[in-house]
């Protein structure tokens, strides 16, 4: 019986009555009936609208391990260290077989790891590295100068 024109409806009941039972003029005009400002009444009274334009918002997704949320150093592979020697000191200073000094921490890297080949001596400075980075660099006749991390 909600949209009917009968005559015991709301509407027929308050006509001539100026405010329609809402209080003073105006109490239900505009915004102010269902009020808040920003995003007041997303749980409440504006919830229709929540769910269709932001369906995620009061929702907890996932959870992240606090070991996940440390940043991981960035990492060189040993298959690098021959491009980065040749930006460094040029074709000539990897054909003599001097061990040519890399200071791969003041580049910005923070580990070594083992995959790729090297085939020159190379003097590696860095944090942190693999035990495979180790041999390799060893191999081709180089040192590692820093602290082993596994």
């Amino acid at each position: 019986m909600n949209g009917m024109p009968h005559r015991l409806r709301k509407t027929r009941k308050l006509r001539g009555s100026r405010t329609m039972g809402y209080g003073r003029v105006g109490q239900h005009r505009k915004t102010g009936g269902r009020g808040g400002v920003g995003k007041a009444g997303g749980r409440n009274h504006f919830w229709i609208r929540t769910v269709k334009y932001e369906p995620k918002r009061f929702r907890k997704v996932g959870f992240k391990p606090p070991s996940a949320l440390k940043p991981r150093p960035s990492t060189v592979n040993v298959g690098e260290l021959m491009e980065l020697a040749f930006r460094l000191y040029g074709a000539e200073a990897l054909r003599s077989r001097e061990p040519l000094e890399l200071d791969l921490e003041a580049m910005g890297y923070r580990k070594l790891l083992g995959e790729g080949e090297v085939s020159i001596p190379l003097r590696v400075r860095i944090p942190s590295y693999s035990e495979s980075a180790k041999e390799k660099i060893e191999e081709a006749g180089g040192e590692l100068l820093g602290e082993w991390d596994g």
